[in-house]
């Protein structure tokens, strides 16, 4: 059974970025994010809901493209 202090979920918005050339800009104009919180997400441990969602809309990205997801429990 996994217990939610066992996940570790790493945003990858800057990884996907650069891999799909995407601007910061361009992307806070895809997605009505502003682009502060476009710069942050990645160092930010919390995130608005509809914000990952517009994200992964403009981006044509999954959740689990989005972030990184480790589950320790099988240590």
């Amino acid at each position: 059974m996994c217990s939610l202090e066992s996940i570790n979920v790493r945003p990858r918005l800057k990884e996907l970025m650069k891999a799909d050339g995407w601007t910061q800009t361009r992307l806070s104009e895809a997605s009505g994010v502003p682009q502060g919180s476009i710069s942050r997400l990645d160092s930010n441990g919390r995130h608005e809901d509809w914000q990952v969602v517009a994200l992964m809309k403009a981006g044509g990205w999954k959740y689990e493209d989005l972030f990184e997801i480790e589950d320790g429990s099988d240590e």
